[in-house]
């Protein structure tokens, strides 16, 4: 591990352990044909750099290495694929923008904010130096507009995540640009995007994202049935959908993802008080429907449904039209989904009239226990 030290800029005294001492003069490294000796830091090969920087695992101590000298520049701006900028409290666009030219290689950019400070401009200059970025975090970016999504559309035509939630200025018009040009969309993060989440956008995404496997929509008021019946068809991998919040939405958007998306995990309607017994009648019968086609093993016996098939988190509080007997039926249609308080997965809190829905586990408490095993056996 290498030194705290190097936080505080002592990168030299910080790699002293590192140095070997010799007859060179120079300040050069010397090689006598057993083994070499380094005089200086920054003689580090590459490979031990990389290494040194990926144990400590600081993001702060590789935007300081990188200023140490050209060699280290270059070998960071290869060799880092991963960064995070959530740590910085203050002049996060400032730092973001005198570094995107020096890491061209991300794949992977966290620039998530405690307090709005990202602004169009750092945006742009990543777009503008890293093509081959693949998840992008811009959450709670408060200050960033249109122009911060056409300049991702423009240069990240590879992302395949993107969390832009609590960017309340984006428009649909830009939401649907940008998912007209980054088609390689498979997790997307929407949750408060109340300008740029419609009906027209859901069209959009469904339209040129059919990879798309999770898309969170929490609080976009406006969405309505006619944008969610969009997306269960036009993206039938979607594993995780979360709709709290939208609160015009009815039976129909659930029905529609039953039908269209075999693969659903995970559903939030939290405060989705539209939704009534039809939408968790229709969940329980594609379980059943989809049980039927269940596959042979090669012993010839038919394969058991378990907790990696149907709804595994489902989240109906606030739904206070439904009632026990249609819950019910869901939870006996899906084995992950949990009443009991170890394995919470069926979360129906503010529900009072649900309070007798129970899983399997509190009538048998060993189901649990052995549950529980063998999640930790690995």
């Amino acid at each position: 591990m290498v030194s705290a030290h190097l936080m505080n800029g002592n990168l030299d005294n910080s790699f002293s352990g590192l140095m070997v001492s010799g007859d060179c003069e120079g300040g050069q490294a010397h090689n006598d044909g057993t083994n070499t000796t380094l005089l200086g830091w920054k003689d580090l090969p590459m490979e031990l750099l990389l290494r040194i920087i990926s144990v400590a695992g600081d993001d702060r101590m590789v935007i300081v290495a990188s200023g140490v000298c050209t060699g280290w520049r270059d070998a960071l701006g290869w060799g880092v694929g991963s960064l995070s900028f959530s740590w910085c409290q203050d002049h996060m666009n400032e730092l973001v923008m005198s570094l995107a030219h020096k890491f061209t290689k991300l794949q992977v950019l966290s620039l998530r904010q405690i307090k709005p400070q990202l602004e169009d401009n750092a945006v742009e200059a990543v777009a503008n130096n890293c093509h081959d970025l693949r998840e992008l975090d811009l959450s709670r970016s408060f200050r960033l507009s249109d122009r911060s999504l056409y300049a991702l559309a423009h240069g990240c035509l590879h992302l395949t995540r993107l969390n832009i939630s609590g960017c309340s200025n984006f428009s649909d018009i830009a939401l649907i640009y940008l998912t007209s040009q980054c088609r390689n969309l498979k997790c997307l993060n929407l949750c408060g995007c109340v300008r740029a989440v419609s009906d027209r956008a859901l069209q959009a995404i469904a339209r040129n994202c059919g990879q798309l496997q999770s898309l969170n929509l929490g609080w976009c008021d406006t969405v309505t049935d006619r944008g969610v019946t969009c997306l269960a068809s036009g993206c039938p991998e979607l594993r995780a959908v979360d709709l709290c919040g939208c609160v015009l939405i009815t039976d129909e958007s659930v029905v529609a993802l039953a039908n269209g998306c075999t693969h659903l995990r995970s559903l939030g309607l939290y405060y989705c008080q539209n939704i009534t017994d039809r939408a968790m009648y229709s969940l329980a019968a594609n379980s059943r429907i989809r049980s039927k086609g269940m596959s042979w093993d090669t012993t010839g016996s038919r394969r058991s449904r378990d907790d990696k098939d149907g709804l595994a988190n489902l989240n109906i509080s606030q739904c206070t039209a439904l009632t026990p007997p249609a819950v019910q039926a869901v939870c006996d249609s899906f084995p992950a989904l949990h009443t009991c308080p170890e394995r919470h997965s069926l979360i129906i809190s503010g529900c009072l009239s649900l309070t007798a829905v129970h899983c399997a586990c509190a009538l048998h408490p060993h189901r649990a226990g052995r549950a529980m095993l063998s999640n930790h056996a690995y």
